[in-house]
């Protein structure tokens, strides 16, 4: 009879306590909130459809609740998040994002100061891809590995329970087949997917106050969507329709959801990628550790950023007639998903500073053959 193989217990996690919310009267952001436990409801997804449209066309953000994702599930995933930010740099440096070559899975060290001055960025992160035959070789740390089993699963959740139907009421919104934009960010399909544990440590008073309390500057995200699971430490702002910053409220259970880059290139702008920052917390917030738990929504790896042919795009004067024939027969010439998220992550991420600004303005415009967006961090 065989000898049977022992097996060590995962190492235990560590317990992440969630911070009070501030007591601090803010300007909040009047985010639409979306109930997705109305989508498989009868007749109930268009009404959805309806309430999202003016959030996703002017403000690009927007809040979610009821996703089916419970606390427990959510508080877990953080509790995983603090114990790797916790471990030895060495521990944490054994799989890196490879920013050489536009790769952002792994994990990122904060070592680049921000502008001219000699503050250093305050944020680390580590972001894994999805668990799909594709990925199946690609490294992973220790503590990730062992604790494989609950964040494959949770991983998949998020895009089943939320992503999937965000998509499928946008193309309702853009009178499109259901699964247009489902099609176009599989799961199952090869991407640039993440899951994100990112945590942002505080800052004295005075070294904030060098790069006018900016944590991370205005900026618009690279993929097709972002969703952040709300949390309670106030330091995320939008820019708003009227070109004014405004605060995002926690809101307990709740994800923020915004549009980007690529997204909004499928859309021909119709659905907004939005300017956003990071801050200095207020005041009575300033001094805790802000623990973030994300997924990035990237295109498929081959697919054509081209606008899709939709009637509301053609009724409404956003596409020329080539670019309505483009949205039906993409030529070859086109960039696809892979190729843009790479070329635009080399491009930020390998450069040794990090610039601070208010994000009102652009310097540069980044582009990719036919593909240009403001490049808010040049």
């Amino acid at each position: 009879m065989p000898a049977l193989v022992k097996t060590s217990p995962p190492p235990a996690l560590l317990s992440w306590t969630e911070p009070p919310v501030t007591s601090e009267s803010l300007d909040w952001a009047p985010l639409t909130i979306i109930d997705l436990a109305k989508f498989d409801q009868p007749g109930r997804k268009q009404e959805l459809a309806s309430e999202l449209k003016d959030a996703v066309k002017l403000w690009g953000f927007w809040t979610v609740i009821n996703s089916g994702i419970s606390q427990d599930q959510i508080s877990r995933q953080l509790d995983i998040g603090y114990t790797f930010f916790e471990q030895p740099l060495v521990e944490k440096k054994k799989v890196t994002c490879d920013f050489a070559e536009g790769n952002y899975f792994g994990y990122r060290e904060p070592y680049r100061l921000i502008g001219s001055s000699d503050v250093k960025e305050n944020m680390e992160m580590l972001n894994l891809p999805k668990y799909t035959p594709h990925y199946e070789s690609y490294p992973r740390h220790d503590l990730i590995k062992a604790y494989k089993d609950e964040i494959q699963p949770f991983h998949r959740l998020v895009w089943d329970n939320v992503i999937r139907k965000l998509f499928i009421l946008f193309a309702i919104i853009l009178e499109l087949p259901e699964e247009y934009f489902v099609e176009r960010h599989h799961y199952d399909k090869p991407s640039e997917d993440h899951l994100r544990y990112m945590i942002y440590h505080p800052r004295p008073a005075e070294e904030d106050a060098k790069i006018g309390g900016q944590w991370s500057a205005g900026h618009t995200d690279f993929g097709a969507m972002t969703l952040l699971f709300s949390q309670p430490v106030a330091a995320l702002q939008i820019r708003t329709p009227n070109n004014e910053w405004k605060w995002v409220k926690h809101v307990p259970g709740g994800i923020t959801c915004n549009a980007a880059d690529t997204l909004s290139f499928l859309t021909k702008g119709y659905i907004k990628s939005t300017v956003h920052r990071v801050v200095r917390p207020p005041a009575d917030q300033a001094h805790l550790e802000r623990l973030g738990l994300f997924y990035f929504v990237r295109p498929g790896d081959d697919i054509p950023m081209v606008p899709a042919p939709s009637p509301v795009l053609i009724r409404e004067g956003y596409l020329s007639e080539h670019e309505e024939k483009l949205g039906k027969e993409p030529d070859t010439d086109s960039v696809n998903g892979f190729e843009y998220v790479r070329a635009r992550v080399k491009n930020v991420h390998s450069r040794n500073t990090r610039h601070a600004h208010d994000g009102r303005g652009a310097r540069e415009v980044f582009r990719v053959k036919n593909l240009e967006v403001q490049d808010f961090y040049a």
